[in-house]
C-alpha cells in the first residue's frame, strides 16, 4: 500500500508550478507571492473544514469517509473556486464554504462509486467499501453530500445554491446513463461525451462559476469561467480515461484497466473498436474478469493509437478552457488557472 501525498501539498505544488510556468521578472513574481499566499491560506482552512466535516456524524460512516480523505487528492475542485474568486477580489469566509462544498460533493460521488464499481482501491489504498462495507460506504457519501449542501446553502448565493442542485442532477443521469451502458454495451461517441460532461464536467463548471459569482464577477465573466470550467472537467476525464490503459498504478492510484474490467465504454475503448471492430469480441470476457483477455485488449487499444488520439483531444479542451479565460481581467489567479488546464490536460500520472 502506498502511502499517499498530503492533499494540500499536492494542490499548492500544482499552483506554484504552473505558476511558474507562466511568469517571469520580479514585478510578476511578487504578485506570484500575493496569489500564493492567499490561495495558501485558504486551501489550509479548507482542508481543515474538510477534516472537521468527515467526522461530523456517526461512526462507522465517519471512519469511511475519513479514511477517503486521508487518501489524498489534488483538491482541483475547491482550487477552481479560489483562484475563480482571486480573479475579481479576496477570498471571503463564505467562498471557503463553497469550495469546501465542491470537495465534500466530490468525496460524496467517489464513495458512491466504488459501490456501483465494486472498486477495491481508491487513490492507492483499499476502498472505503472494502473496509467497511457497501451500505456504511454509501451511507458515508450521504453524510457528507448533506455537509456539501448546508455549507453551500449557508454561504452562497440562491442562485449559486440553484446550480449546485442542477449539478448534482446532472452527476445522477450521468451516472445512471454509465450504468445502463453496462447492461447494453453502448460504445458511441455520443453517449461517452454526454457522461462525463455530467459526471465530471458539470461540477468543475459549478465550481468555477461558483468561485466567480460569489466574488462579485458580472454575467458574462461568470459564463467565461463556466465555459473554462467545463472544458477542464473534459480535459480532466479524457486524460484519467487514457491514463486506465497507459498510466502506472503507483502513480494514479487505481489498477490499470479498472474501467475495462468494470465495463465502462471510454473513449480509448471507443477509438479502438472504430479501428478494429474485431476486438468487441473481448469486451464481455475482460468485464467479466478475465485478467489475461484484459490485458490482450488493454495493450490493443494502445497499438491502435486509440490512447494517443485521446491525448490529442485532451489538450484540445485544455486549450478551449485556457481561451475561455481571455474574457476575464489579466490577473495573476487567471494565469494560474490557465496553467492548471494545460497541466492537466498534459498530465502523464
Amino acid at each position: 500500500m502506498n502511502a499517499p501525498s498530503p492533499s494540500f501539498s499536492d494542490a499548492v505544488a500544482m499552483l506554484r508550478t504552473t505558476a511558474d510556468t507562466q511568469l517571469s521578472g520580479g514585478r510578476a513574481q511578487q504578485r506570484l507571492v500575493e496569489v500564493d499566499g492567499q490561495v495558501r491560506e485558504a486551501l489550509e482552512e479548507v482542508e481543515s473544514a474538510l477534516s472537521t466535516a468527515v467526522r461530523e456524524g456517526a461512526v462507522p460512516a465517519t471512519d469511511a469517509a475519513a479514511h477517503l480523505l486521508a487518501a489524498g487528492g489534488k483538491r482541483i475542485r475547491p482550487l477552481a473556486v479560489l483562484l475563480s474568486a482571486r480573479c475579481f477580489g479576496q477570498v471571503t469566509e463564505s467562498i471557503r464554504d463553497v469550495a469546501s462544498a465542491a470537495e465534500l460533493v466530490h468525496l460524496a460521488t467517489l464513495l458512491h462509486d466504488d459501490v456501483i464499481d465494486d472498486a477495491d482501491q481508491r487513490r492507492g489504498q483499499i476502498a472505503s467499501r472494502r473496509v467497511w462495507g457497501n451500505a456504511v460506504s454509501v451511507l458515508a457519501g450521504d453524510l457528507l453530500l448533506t455537509h456539501a449542501l448546508e455549507r453551500a446553502q449557508n454561504s452562497a448565493s440562491p442562485v449559486t445554491f440553484r446550480e449546485l442542485l442542477q449539478a448534482l442532477r446532472k452527476l445522477v443521469d450521468g451516472e445512471v446513463v454509465q450504468l445502463r451502458g453496462r447492461a447494453q454495451f453502448d460504445a458511441t461517441e455520443a453517449t461517452y461525451f454526454q457522461i462525463i460532461e455530467h459526471k465530471t464536467a458539470a461540477l468543475f463548471m459549478w465550481a468555477a462559476r461558483a468561485g466567480a459569482r460569489e466574488a462579485g464577477a458580472d454575467d458574462r465573466a461568470v459564463d467565461a469561467l463556466g465555459s473554462f470550467g467545463a472544458n477542464l472537467g473534459i480535459a480532466f476525464q479524457l486524460v484519467d480515461d487514457v491514463l486506465d490503459y497507459a498510466g502506472e498504478a503507483t502513480a494514479t492510484g487505481k489498477a490499470l484497466f479498472a474501467d475495462l474490467t468494470e465495463g465502462k465504454a471510454t473513449l480509448p475503448l471507443i477509438y479502438a473498436l472504430e479501428a478494429n471492430s474485431a476486438l468487441r469480441k473481448h469486451v464481455d470476457a475482460a468485464a467479466a474478469g478475465d485478467a489475461d483477455v484484459a490485458l490482450h485488449l488493454a495493450r490493443e487499444v494502445v497499438a491502435a493509437g486509440a490512447t494517443d488520439r485521446v491525448r490529442v483531444l485532451a489538450a484540445q479542451f485544455g486549450t478551449r478552457a485556457e481561451q475561455a479565460l481571455s474574457a476575464l481581467p489579466d490577473t495573476q489567479a487567471r494565469r494560474v488557472l490557465a496553467g492548471i488546464a494545460a497541466q492537466i490536460s498534459a498530465r502523464a500520472c
